[in-house]
């Protein structure tokens, strides 16, 4: 199961007082229904959802729906659950939804258009969070309420429907919290905490072969050039110094410049050997170039 469809789920169990029911059942028409003459009606492929709406028609109306399923066998589709309200003055829903005022009713509506058309990524790959609306003034008043609660939710239009969406991590855990799922809240937020710590492992271990690397490299140069200065002057021909730094770095080709600095006699600051090093590879060059005779 997905994690969108674990939080659906925990969604489906939570009921408020009527008011905030009648909020939910407000944003879940809006998202995937239609109310008219004829009642109000819902289309979904998930049975949980489904049970959601009946229920809160029931409960927060006292009004009894009528539940059908069919089988969609074309674009590997499963079954699609449609459930009827008939008219009655008991069902007078505000269909831009405006009337959600209360700020328990505006956490019960985003509950309720997340439930219909909502969709979170699995956290372990992406942050993503969006919910679908029929049209662009539900969709900004949506938008308006998220960011209500201090989150910034952004609008894009996807063919021919109007998106709601959320990225970061944080936004999207505050959103769960304004929702009622609490027990998602905490698997996300254990999830982000394993997928934090491994990236700044990852982050770590890449720094540190990229200094070893780098480390490496430049021993092997080094031990290069000394090897050009003694093949061709012998190693006498440096300073007592350089003579020094260039006969440990040969014993010790894995040294760092803070080990090679600590076995000179003086010791040697990490500064000092890469300078004593550096004039051994200026050497070197010039015995390269015929610079030196």
């Amino acid at each position: 199961m997905s994690f969108s469809s674990l939080v659906k789920n925990e969604l489906c169990g939570l009921y408020g007082p009527k008011h905030c029911m009648i909020a939910e059942i407000t944003a879940i028409v809006n998202s995937i229904g239609v109310i008219n003459d004829a009642g109000a009606a819902i289309r979904t492929e998930n049975a949980a959802v489904a049970k959601k709406f009946f229920c809160l028609v029931k409960k927060g109306l006292n009004i009894h729906g009528d539940v059908s399923i069919k089988n969609i066998r074309h674009f590997n589709r499963g079954r699609v659950y449609s459930v009827r309200v008939p008219p009655t003055e008991k069902l007078r829903v505000d269909r831009a939804g405006e009337a959600v005022v209360k700020e328990c009713c505006k956490r019960a509506y985003i509950r309720g258009a997340f439930l219909a058309g909502g969709s979170l990524s699995d956290p372990e790959k992406a942050y993503h969070l969006e919910m679908g609306g029929a049209d662009r003034q539900k969709s900004e008043f949506l938008a308006e309420m998220i960011s209500g609660f201090n989150l910034k939710a952004r609008i894009i239009k996807r063919k021919q429907h109007y998106i709601v969406y959320l990225k970061e991590g944080e936004n999207i855990v505050d959103l769960l919290n304004i929702m009622g799922a609490h027990l998602s809240l905490l698997n996300m937020e254990n999830l982000r905490i394993v997928k934090d710590m491994r990236n700044n492992v990852n982050r770590q271990v890449n720094c540190e072969t990229s200094n070893l690397s780098k480390t490496v490299q430049a021993s092997i140069k080094q031990i290069n050039d000394i090897n050009i200065i003694a093949n061709a002057k012998g190693l006498g021909y440096l300073s007592d110094q350089l003579k020094e730094a260039a006969e440990i770095r040969l014993m010790y080709e894995e040294a760092s410049l803070k080990e090679i600095g600590a076995m000179m006699s003086p010791p040697v600051s990490k500064s000092g050997v890469n300078h004593r090093l550096r004039k051994i590879s200026e050497i070197a060059e010039n015995i390269r170039g015929g610079y030196y005779d």
